[in-house]
């Protein structure tokens, strides 16, 4: 008797959405052309869309876990870490450009994330807090109170806009992209380090602190 494996009924749905541009009508009808039983086929899967969320899930995992093996990684400051983490991303993900463009091409919230992203939200964001976390302890990431704990949110965002943008990139080589990603962690990276706003608010704690001297000053 035939049993298909995780890989093997991924494959086979890779293959009918990307031929058709459309999930099949049901999984038995599915599993009916792979000659399986429905029973394997949720031995591995809940869901079509389960399927999905595990591509997105080890696409994130894998470039997470390749960029920490390589020996320049430690050097690196935590603006370089989440460039590396962008540029490598993207490059992974031309492997399944065509998975990637079916799978986000029905979503049309601006502000929420899609559901296939649904286990990619917390990897990223933990991976994102340990960089974030690092950069605070060296200084190289200003510590602000309340702000700080919101800075892997506006790493998430940048996250969707270069996802989204990558997908309509249609410059040679995806350059636009690779434009964008710099141009944008550039910046939030800017807005995390201290600025001369952070100067001009510690002399502004510092005056507040020292009211009583500035009335002995007859200030």
């Amino acid at each position: 008797m035939y049993m298909a494996t995780a890989q093997q009924i991924r494959k086979a749905y890779l293959d009918y959405v990307l031929t058709n541009n459309e999930k099949p009508k049901s999984v038995y009808s599915f599993v009916k052309k792979l000659k399986i039983t429905e029973a394997e086929f949720y031995q591995f899967y809940a869901s079509f869309e389960s399927i999905e969320k595990n591509i997105w899930f080890e696409l994130t995992f894998e470039t997470i876990t390749k960029i920490k093996e390589q020996e320049v990684w430690f050097q690196y400051s935590s603006r370089e870490k989440i460039l590396s983490f962008f540029y490598s991303y993207v490059e992974n993900l031309k492997n399944e450009r065509s998975f990637i463009i079916y799978s986000l091409k029905n979503f049309k919230g601006k502000f929420s994330t899609p559901n296939v992203l649904a286990g990619v939200k917390p990897i990223f964001e933990n991976f994102a807090e340990e960089i974030i976390n690092d950069g605070l302890e060296s200084g190289e990431l200003a510590e602000r109170k309340f702000l700080s704990k919101r800075y892997k949110d506006a790493l998430w965002i940048q996250f969707a806009f270069i996802l989204n943008f990558w997908v309509n990139d249609d410059s040679d080589g995806f350059e636009k992209t690779d434009e964008a990603i710099e141009k944008g962690i550039n910046v939030t990276f800017d807005l995390f380090q201290h600025s001369p706003i952070d100067n001009l608010f510690e002399y502004g704690k510092f005056l507040s602190r020292n009211g009583k001297f500035k009335e002995s000053m007859g200030l």
